[in-house]
């Protein structure tokens, strides 16, 4: 397959880093230490249509590839990790689960605002006991006439505070376990509706993660997405997405580590001599740069094949897999190569190191991308 990226593909994503390097990195620190994204840095990535980035034209979106808007957010990741997670579970969840499951009606009243910024996206699945195992939450939707009645909680819930459009996975037919789950598209401020507080992460600070609770909620008939018991299937497969969308993330982490000890190794002076005259400097850049290629070639595999609508289970574990453990080998050696100094956090690799951690840990852990590429390969 060519990986070739197109002449509009290279042009969106330089675009990408120069609105990154002159907008998000300079407040990258000040958002990390505030834990909270700048609502006009939204509005401005919202005028650009960083919100609608891969949502059709006829719904107000740009209506380009995953790979173009992956290209997109590996810049934005660079910068500021947390701010690009909220892109990508916008995007890449919330955006593609209603372009593909959403009725006509669904799609016309929420993506052209979702596009537009205007309603921000947020993805609720996981429960304080139903992480990796999807059987095992317990929240629930009943009917009752024309409305559904929600009830349960969701934690670990991605852009809670901002969200204008919640996308939520509940049981229908608890006694069937994963088989009986759907999925529901909830309005913010819908009654019964509680938003905890912001959770205290170790890493992508500036991203808004938060508890969210249903007390009989109430949501139209209509605003169930495709059918009764189709939620497992909608939500393995909209994973892939978000899997790709998290290995982006990853390779836009660690290529910021690299770019920042490649230039302190040439800069660092020890025994009268830059650091980067030393062979073991020398293999560390040597590593590092050859796993991050690796990376960026598994991920762009993987969103050329979405793109091509053929299937890219596995090939989208391997790059999460891959790419998250990458990011934190990388970012480990970077502060390695600054030695004291990548422990404090004037020096950004200190927030690279922190917020490559937790890409190994959603989308599923690497526990889990190996268990589900392990049984792709044995049912071969």
């Amino acid at each position: 397959m060519d990986f070739k990226l197109s002449e509009e593909d290279l042009e969106l994503k330089q675009m990408a880093r120069d609105l990154a390097d002159k907008r998000i990195y300079p407040i990258a620190l000040e958002m990390d230490e505030k834990e909270e994204t700048p609502e006009e840095l939204i509005k401005e990535c919202a005028e650009l249509g960083y919100f609608g980035f891969t949502v059709p034209e006829e719904y107000g979106g740009l209506g380009m590839s995953a790979t173009a808007f992956m290209g997109v957010l590996e810049e934005i990741c660079a910068a500021s990790a947390g701010f690009g997670i909220m892109l990508s579970v916008h995007n890449s969840l919330t955006c593609e689960i209603l372009k593909l499951f959403g009725s006509e009606e669904l799609k016309q009243q929420y993506l052209p605002q979702m596009a537009a910024g205007e309603k921000i996206g947020s993805y609720c699945i996981t429960e304080p006991n139903a992480g990796t195992d999807v059987g095992s939450l317990t929240t629930t939707a009943v009917l009752d006439g024309d409305e559904w009645v929600i009830n349960g909680t969701k934690t670990y819930v991605t852009n809670a505070q901002y969200a204008g459009v919640f996308i939520v996975f509940a049981k229908t037919h608890p006694e069937e376990k994963r088989h009986g789950i759907s999925c529901f598209v909830v309005d913010a401020g819908t009654k019964g509706m509680t938003i905890g507080k912001a959770e205290r992460k170790c890493g992508i600070k500036a991203s808004d993660t938060r508890e969210v609770n249903f007390d009989d909620v109430r949501v139209p008939k209509d605003n169930l997405l495709g059918h009764e018991r189709d939620g497992f299937r909608m939500a393995v497969t909209i994973l892939n997405s978000g899997r790709i969308g998290v290995s982006f993330q990853a390779i836009g982490i660690a290529q910021a580590a690299f770019d920042e000890a490649l230039k302190y190794s040439k800069e660092r002076k020890q025994f009268n001599q830059p650091i980067s005259n030393f062979q073991a400097i020398q293999f560390k850049l040597a590593d590092m740069a050859t796993k991050i290629d690796s990376g960026r070639l598994l991920a762009y595999r993987a969103a050329t094949l979405k793109d091509a609508g053929e299937p890219c289970h596995r090939e989208a574990s391997m790059a999460k897999l891959f790419c998250s453990e990458m990011a934190n080998f990388v970012c480990n050696e970077a502060v390695q190569i600054h030695g004291g100094y990548g422990y404090i956090k004037e020096y950004p690799v200190e927030r690279y190191f922190r917020d490559a951690r937790v890409t190994e840990l959603y989308e599923g852990t690497s526990e889990a991308q190996r268990m589900v590429i392990s049984r792709d390969l044995l049912r071969e």
